[in-house]
């Protein structure tokens, strides 16, 4: 338990407990989001805007506890890891808005339908859609993120480094 709570004070630690979040969350919540357009229920709905609105939320404290780690573990990466570590970066700084809008009209699906009822289905589609979105980033970012540390997974050369904006 002492390890544990020691890792806690580490942002690269952070970083690792807290990266599977805003993907698996948004997976989770796509589902529930299908079910709920199946079975045609409002509570349903309000359960998947929930869902992907924490998760994508969840975005945040990964980005930030990411950026707080990049120094001490570029410092423990070979090579290769660097080139993946500058192209997980580069991607999730590009992207990761998507999960910000992505909450934003989860909560204005939660919550503007209350006084406005004919914004309840554009809203939830919209959600829906770039849950799909934010989905699809999260996983094109961990993808460089995850070959950083983990030579098993590097079945392709390291992209080149990008350009600093």
């Amino acid at each position: 338990m002492n390890g544990f709570l020691k890792g806690l004070d580490q942002p690269e630690y952070l970083h690792t407990l807290l990266n599977p979040l805003p993907v698996y969350g948004l997976i989770l919540a796509i589902i529930a989001a299908i079910v709920a357009l199946f079975v045609r229920n409002r509570s349903a709905e309000v359960t998947a805007l929930v869902l992907i609105f924490i998760s994508a939320l969840s975005a945040w404290p990964v980005a930030h506890y990411g950026e707080e780690a990049y120094d001490r573990v570029l410092s423990m990466s070979d090579n290769d890891g660097s080139a993946w570590l500058a192209a997980h970066e580069h991607r999730a700084d590009q992207l990761v808005w998507i999960f910000y809008l992505t909450a934003a009209v989860a909560l204005s699906a939660l919550i503007l339908p209350r006084k406005f009822a004919a914004t309840t289905k554009p809203l939830f589609f919209a959600s829906l859609l770039l849950a799909l979105a934010a989905f699809s980033a999260g996983a094109y970012i961990g993808y460089a993120g995850g070959k950083i540390r983990h030579k098993e997974f590097r079945l392709e050369p390291p992209p080149p480094k990008p350009a600093k904006d």
